[in-house]
């Protein structure tokens, strides 16, 4: 591993001692991220070197840090937005930074963390923490399904005990939860989650825990005669135009365009090849739906998913979803993450359809700890920090 190239003393007195901290290489970032062990609550694909080439608009920084003996203890990627008119950044670590949670000593790196932000122009800070902090079974969620319930009316499986000290320890820091503690809050990644854990299961584990609508589903595709292949970087044209048919069906509208895709693609394989992987369900010749993974360590996400209105009855998108799961399965990962999902319990409410198809996987909602941020010190960054915030309240 490269050197760490700044020694940083802890802003926080209560730090233990000194840390090496400041910018690193891809090469000893992406040594680092490879060093960890492949677990389910590994590196998110938004920590990623090349995830900074997919950000169109933003400067990014790649910090690490470390003991005086060089060795990496922790990284970051930092994206920047300029303030307009000045030389002021927002700093903004999308699901990170990656770091040891449980280390006694958060100080120790999170102070010089701030510290090296603040000399870098940063006027606030937002990063979103890895822990979890509450979990429901599908069961447990379906059973509590009703007019006007929202999973905040629901007590959970569990109550992870890392999750609920980091809170704690943020806030006697000073650092606020985006939106409070609403329950979707103000974040830009989605603060509920849903899992399908994949350690020490079985593929007919994965099946019978699969609900009888989905099984059904998948043998009503397989017996129909849809086809799931892999695509590639010539097939996104087609993904994009389903994308705009289920947006527009679905009423909502991610603001992403073909490039955007295309870039992503192009720059997580050029990182790792099978990065990001399209996969295709195809019948009778047409293609029907398409959905996108990305794989980092021990996790597998579904990121995007798009479909045709016509021929759903032949079910491409739960066949897709099989495939998807089986490839994660059989690629050694512990979690199979289909990313967000609303917190309403509503039946009627448009939204739950999307929890709704996702709990047929018979996974888990996981609750993070969502996004937190900061101001630094200083007049002028509190003035910026207000003003940021005013802007995206008139957005």
């Amino acid at each position: 591993m490269s050197a760490l190239l700044v020694t940083a003393a802890p802003t926080d007195r209560r730090a233990a001692g000194p840390v090496r901290l400041g910018p690193v290489t891809p090469e000893a970032y992406r040594a680092f991220l490879a060093s960890r062990p492949a677990t389910a609550d590994g590196p998110s694909f938004l920590q990623l070197p090349s995830w900074a080439q997919v950000k169109d608009g933003w400067c990014h920084q790649l910090i690490g840090w470390g003991p005086e003996s060089g060795e990496l203890a922790g990284v970051a990627l930092v994206l920047l937005r300029p303030f307009p008119g000045t030389r002021k950044y927002f700093a903004y670590l999308p699901e990170g930074p990656v770091a040891d949670w449980a280390d006694p000593d958060l100080d120790g790196w999170l102070g010089p963390l701030l510290g090296h932000l603040r000399a870098s122009g940063a006027f606030a800070v937002r990063i979103g923490p890895a822990p979890a902090y509450r979990r429901w079974n599908a069961a447990t969620v379906k059973a509590a399904t009703g007019p006007g319930r929202r999973l905040a009316d629901v007590l959970a499986d569990r109550v992870d005990p890392l999750g609920t000290a980091v809170a704690e320890r943020l806030r006697a820091r000073g650092w606020r939860k985006c939106g409070g503690d609403s329950e979707d809050g103000a974040d830009a990644q989605p603060r509920h989650v849903f899992q399908v854990p994949l350690t020490g299961r079985s593929t007919d584990d994965l099946w019978s825990g699969l609900n009888q609508e989905w099984r059904r589903n998948v043998r009503k595709a397989r017996k129909s005669g849809v086809e799931i292949t892999l695509g590639s970087a010539a097939d996104l044209p087609e993904f994009y135009r389903l994308l705009r048919i289920t947006e527009e069906r679905d009423g909502f509208r991610l603001g992403r365009s073909l490039a955007y895709y295309e870039r992503q693609y192009a720059v997580l394989n050029a990182e790792q090849p099978g990065r990001m992987k399209l996969y295709l369900a195809r019948h009778e010749g047409e293609t029907l739906a398409a959905h996108t993974m990305l794989t980092v360590g021990g996790r597998v996400w579904y990121q995007t998913g798009a479909s045709a209105d016509h021929r759903r009855e032949v079910r491409p998108s739960n066949a897709l979803q099989w495939r998807m799961l089986l490839d994660a399965h059989a690629v050694g990962a512990a979690v199979y993450d289909l990313r967000g999902v609303p917190s309403t319990l509503d039946t009627d409410d448009r939204a739950h359809g999307l929890l709704r198809w996702k709990l047929g996987t018979g996974g888990q909602v996981v609750e993070t700890l969502g996004e937190w941020e900061i101001p630094m010190q200083g007049t002028t960054n509190q003035a910026l920090y207000r003003a940021f915030h005013a802007y995206l309240t008139r957005r």
